[in-house]
């Protein structure tokens, strides 16, 4: 397999709705408890790629194998375009799920036992996203897992990894008793600061959805957009477009993060257009791209605002 071919593969163009969380989550931790752990954020960051890349290889081999449209195997799917061996392609994803693996185990060992769960969580999801008898990507529900694992479950990770556990959500295990303590508050902080990957990425993945209603028809995928129609689904659209603003806002406003968090709003106006011209005509070749930009100035956006509170008190 050629390094062009996996990077099509592991479709490393999309790896911006990772990195991007995680960033917002890294900032997170410098801002809000001033803390940073470079050898954690170091393991995460590559077992967060790896995995994100499995899940993408195994989402391509589970469309391949499972597709009803000849053309789509033959011309569109990577495996039957390139012609690359089924074998070769599991192999791929057996080795990156080891790695995200591995590196977990070492993450849980350095930090504590909730981010063993937390973890395992994510990546059941991220498995039988596409993989099982009844994928989670086959069913209307692709847009929340989306958003929950990887506008959530990431910056949460991230910022777990990088504070003292009973500052944010910390895990007691002392046999027989078991016990869960945080800080709500800097949950509920941590929570209005993720709306905005999450509804970013959930809209990615409603975007491609809605630009691909017939040929998810023809591949008898049951996709969101089908159970809402065209025009509650355009509503949808354009509500997550906005949703991140609105939390930083609030945010804000009950002076859980400082004034300087609002450089986040910069690209509101740009993002309300994208949205209008998006829901008017979805199509993957015209402009689908406008739910990718709208996903990478609004986080980007975000990571500003973090930035500008560094050292800035709420």
């Amino acid at each position: 397999m050629s390094v062009q071919n996996f990077l099509t593969l592991v479709e490393a163009r999309t790896k911006l709705a990772s990195i991007l969380p995680f960033g917002v989550g890294t900032l997170f931790a410098l801002v809000y408890f001033h803390q940073f752990n470079g050898v954690n954020t170091a393991l995460f960051f590559v077992a967060m790629l790896a995995f994100d890349m499995m899940t993408t290889a195994l989402n391509n081999l589970m469309d391949y194998q499972k597709a009803k449209d000849e053309q789509y195997r033959r011309t569109v799917n990577i495996i039957g375009k390139a012609q690359l061996s089924v074998g070769l392609v599991r192999g791929v994803v057996i080795a990156l799920l080891a790695v995200a693996a591995g590196l977990g185990l070492v993450l849980s060992a350095r930090t504590d036992w909730l981010l063993l769960l937390v973890g395992a969580v994510c990546f059941a999801i991220g498995i039988f996203y596409t993989f099982g008898p009844l994928p989670l990507s086959r069913l209307p529900l692709g847009e929340v897992f989306s958003g929950l694992t990887m506008g959530l479950g990431i910056p949460f990770i991230a910022t777990y990894i990088n504070v003292d556990a009973k500052a944010l959500l910390n895990l007691n295990l002392a046999w027989p008793l078991l016990s869960l303590s945080g800080n709500w508050l800097a949950l509920l902080t941590l929570g209005l600061v993720c709306v905005t990957p999450m509804a970013t990425i959930a809209n990615v993945m409603l975007a491609n959805n809605m630009s691909d209603l017939a040929e998810d028809g023809r591949n008898h995928r049951i996709t969101l957009p089908m159970y809402l129609g065209k025009t509650y689904a355009a509503w949808l659209y354009r509500f997550l477009a906005v949703a991140g603003f609105a939390a930083v806002v609030v945010a804000v406003t009950l002076r859980l993060l400082p004034w300087p968090l609002l450089l986040a709003l910069l690209p509101l106006p740009l993002a309300v257009r994208d949205a209008r011209r998006f829901t008017a005509h979805p199509d993957k070749r015209t402009t689908f791209s406008l739910a990718l930009r709208t996903l990478t100035l609004a986080n980007l956006a975000l990571m500003l605002g973090l930035v500008a509170s560094l050292g800035v008190s709420r």
